[in-house]
């Protein structure tokens, strides 16, 4: 069977079982006596091994397997967890994701882990970690077999899964399906079979063997054990529809025989290795007898039916959707200007008809292309254990609103500069646990990363209660590069001070090491978060520790903009960045240090002529009483910015200019108005110094 086609769902699936896996290591550091989360982890794990091998990715397969055998054991009592364990159970994780990694990038996924699985068995056999001499050959544990009235077979792995199960309120099912005698396309029937029960349940076995299935090495029947919430009389109606399917019948296997047999063999064990135990377990009949009744199969139709209904859709496939919509944006501005034109009532109401109806399909659009924030929040709580362990400090960290949605392409960028912002608060914030607890704080330092939604943007915060900005240290650094004069730098507040962390180059890291970014300053966390259109902030005070705050906007397609008007050409000035339109007059302009500005409500805000910006020949009308401006901000700057009249605000498609011009000044993007006019869109950031 060509399994190629199914590379994309492989790799999508298995980062969510490692990070299930990652998610669960960290609350069993927590709380190390819960077996529930064992059982979780080890659910997360075996299904990733079984996709790994039926995807012929035996190195990913095999060191799964060890990792379990860990988990195993300590879900058996037979080790207790420790912080080393899970370390080596944690670098595991690292090594299956590093391999699902190279799958993904077009490799085979195979990487050299045997140090690490003689770790993993020196663990399972309860041997101390430290140990340098090479581990001792373990004797393999007696094999516990089950065996069901039926005939199928059962291992202890296999058994501990369907007692999982069973406790989560699935079913354990043996769909055994006969096929007619002239059935003359056996692998299809199979095929088609899987393909109708792997939709209401997970397979965790087959009798024959998937390969014999494969290869039509069977007679007429073939049986499939399915772990699943369905009412078995409804699989049997679906697989019955299958043509040239002649009977199916369905057994239940309770998990209460399944633990009393179970545990009966492992009391029955003979010291001898290699020694099978054999033991045959009645089950109940469902779907093929009346005796049994509904209550005994547990089913849970309501919980089927109002689950989520979900489908993958390949990211590029929505940027197509989405450029799609762009253009059909752009025809609806075309023919609201062609409306306005004619005066043609039927015309006007089938363009207002249209351009709601488009509204609609924008926000479901969009809403498609949206993607929690956990999806990059879920990996910094293993980051930050391993921090804090490299530092010698105590850290908890705690992530709030993980569910808040950004639009896909926010998401792939912001995951970068918020890695180096957690970094810098675990080494330049928190401080070490003797000095915390010297200074009356608790022991363990807390760093809070919360996401929320505010109007058309998403706020990403940064809170931790460590040391803050030391005011004298960031000073003295600022003044020493020439950030600063020593004039200048008494009159800053506490928060110019923390923000003067964030210009270029600077940093107070004592020597360079991995976790201070080797000296690379959070300039490039700036640069990074105004190239997506948004800001950073700081509020620190020194002692009780620092909020770093960043707004992004829910999307980078299509935004809202001002239409100005300069020299007869429009250009579109974002309003994420405007904060007021005015008419002043000129005798309202001053001059400060050779620049013209305005008392706009108490604050100076100096004046950009934008026709001087772009080098215009056409000068503003001197004899002109008043001035339009457009004051825009950039986190606390303010500017205004000089046009020749407003026109109005429009949602606009941002397109990009090309490789060709990607260096033009203060223009980050074009778009094409209603009229076929192109329009350049101001970078408003770029202006702001």
């Amino acid at each position: 069977m060509d399994v190629s086609q199914y590379l994309d769902m492989f790799i999508e699936e298995s980062k969510e079982h490692l990070q299930a896996c990652s998610e669960q290591l960290l609350a069993l550091e927590n709380n190390p006596d819960d077996l529930a989360i064992v059982n979780e982890v080890f659910r997360a794990a075996h299904t990733l091994k079984g996709m790994s091998a039926t995807m012929g990715y035996e190195d990913i397969a095999d060191l799964t397997h060890k990792m379990e055998n860990v988990l195993d054991a300590i879900r058996n009592s037979k080790i207790s967890v420790t912080t080393e364990i899970l370390d080596v159970v944690f670098e595991a994780v690292d090594d299956l994701e590093l391999m699902v990694q190279d799958i993904e990038s077009g490799g085979n996924g195979k990487k050299d882990v045997s140090k690490l699985v003689d770790t993993l068995n020196r663990i399972e056999a309860g041997q101390p970690l430290d140990l340098v001499t090479e581990p001792a050959a373990t004797t393999e544990e007696p094999f516990i077999e089950v065996v069901t009235s039926t005939g199928i077979h059962y291992d202890e792995f296999e058994l501990t899964v369907i007692s999982q199960s069973a406790e989560q309120g699935f079913n354990a099912l043996e769909i055994t399906v006969t096929l007619r005698e002239d059935c003359l396309l056996k692998v299809a029937r199979v095929f088609m079979t899987f393909e109708i029960l792997e939709k209401s349940g997970e397979v965790i076995k087959t009798v024959p063997t998937v390969e014999q299935l494969e290869n039509e090495d069977f007679d007429q029947k073939f049986t499939i054990v399915l772990l699943t919430q369905e009412d078995a009389e409804d699989l049997k109606a679906k697989v019955l529809k299958v043509s040239e399917i002649e009977d199916v019948h369905i057994t239940y296997i309770t998990d209460e025989y399944v633990q009393k047999y179970k545990q009966a063999a492992l009391n029955t064990k003979d010291p001898e290795p290699e020694v099978v135990e054999t033991i045959i377990v009645p089950v109940a009949e469902v779907a093929t007898t009346k005796e049994v009744p509904k209550e005994a199969v547990k089913t849970k139709k309501a919980t089927s039916s109002n689950s989520n209904k979900t489908i993958r859709v390949n990211i590029d496939r929505l940027d197509i959707l989405m450029n799609l919509f762009e253009e059909l944006v752009i025809d609806r501005g075309r023919l609201q200007s062609i409306a306005s034109e004619l005066h043609n009532p039927e015309l006007n109401e089938s363009v207002e008809r249209m351009t709601r109806v488009s509204g609609d399909l924008q926000n479901i659009i969009l809403n498609m292309r949206m993607v929690p924030v956990e999806t990059v929040f879920n990996r910094f709580p293993k980051m930050v254990r391993q921090l804090a362990r490299d530092l010698n400090k105590k850290i908890d960290l705690e992530i709030v609103g993980a569910e808040t949605e950004l639009d896909r392409t926010v998401i792939d960028e912001i995951g970068d500069p918020l890695v180096h912002l957690i970094r810098n608060a675990l080494d330049h914030g928190i401080e070490m646990p003797e000095e915390r607890i010297a200074n009356g704080k608790p022991e363990i330092g807390t760093v809070t990363l919360r996401a929320y939604h505010s109007g058309n943007h998403v706020f990403i915060e940064l809170e931790d209660d460590g040391a803050g900005v030391n005011r004298e240290r960031v000073v003295g650094k600022a003044i020493e590069r020439g950030i600063i004069s020593p004039e200048a730098a008494d009159s800053l507040t506490n928060k110019q001070v923390a923000e003067l962390i964030l210009a270029s180059g600077f940093s107070t890291a004592a020597s360079i090491t991995d976790v201070s970014g080797r000296g690379v300053g959070l300039d490039v966390v700036k640069n990074t978060i105004e190239s997506l259109g948004g800001h950073i902030s700081i509020d620190s005070t020194e002692g009780k520790g620092s909020l770093f705050q960043v707004q992004l906007p829910l999307t980078l397609s299509i935004i809202s903009v001002m239409l100005v008007e300069l020299d007869k050409e429009i250009y579109a000035i974002p309003l994420s960045s405007i904060i007021e339109t005015a008419i002043i007059q000129k005798s309202d302009i001053l001059n400060a240090h050779n620049q013209p500005v305005i008392d706009f409500r108490g604050t100076i805000v100096p004046l950009v002529d934008l026709k001087d910006i772009f080098e215009m020949k056409n000068r503003s009308n001197e004899e002109d009483e008043f001035q339009s401006i457009v004051i825009v901000r950039k986190g606390e700057s303010l500017a205004g910015l000089v046009v020749d009249s407003f026109i109005g605000q429009q949602e606009i498609v941002l397109k990009s200019l090309g490789e060709y011009l990607q260096n033009v000044f203060a223009i980050s993007g074009a778009t094409i108005l209603g009229n076929g006019q192109v329009a350049l869109i101001v970078d408003c950031n770029a202006l702001i110094k």
